[in-house]
């Protein structure tokens, strides 16, 4: 009787197990999030301005993997593009705030002109889950823009 109660218990940790790692799998990291910024700068310094805003606006393209998503926007504010979102494509999205009352986009740009690249901390609406979330931003300026991917924490 002892074996069968070893089988069974190493069946359901196996199970659970198997259930967390596939839940964790389907969140983007921070590494992976830096990965993806420098592989539209790359895309960027190849194919041109236009044709990466294009592919980033592109909902279903190479820049969008599972949880994550590229946003690009200039120094004043204007989304010229958003992996996940088209009706913020080519807004004015300076005064956007958080749920908390956070400017974050203000405080991005101000960020990525004193230090051109790095991380925030702010909520916003995750759209696997269309919960908010908390979020942590990898931001880093190219030229005249700002290339953004987050991870929801």
């Amino acid at each position: 009787m002892s074996k069968f109660l070893l089988s069974l218990f190493l069946s359901v940790f196996i199970f659970f197990a198997n259930t967390v790692f596939a839940a964790t799998d389907s969140h983007g990291t921070a590494d992976e999030a830096v990965a993806m910024v420098n592989k539209v700068i790359a895309f960027m310094k190849i194919n041109g301005k236009d044709k990466t805003i294009a592919e980033v606006n592109n909902l279903k393209g190479r820049f969008r993997d599972r949880d994550l998503y590229i946003s690009i926007n200039d120094m004043s504010g204007i989304n010229l593009a958003h992996g996940a979102n088209t009706r913020i494509q080519g807004k004015n999205l300076l005064e956007m705030k958080d749920a908390d009352g956070k400017p974050f986009y203000r405080e991005r740009i101000e960020m990525a002109k004193t230090k051109g690249e790095g991380w925030q901390d702010y909520k916003f609406v995750n759209p696997e889950t269309k919960q908010i979330e908390n979020k942590a931003m990898y931001f880093k300026k190219h030229e005249d823009l700002i290339i953004n991917c987050g991870i929801y924490k």
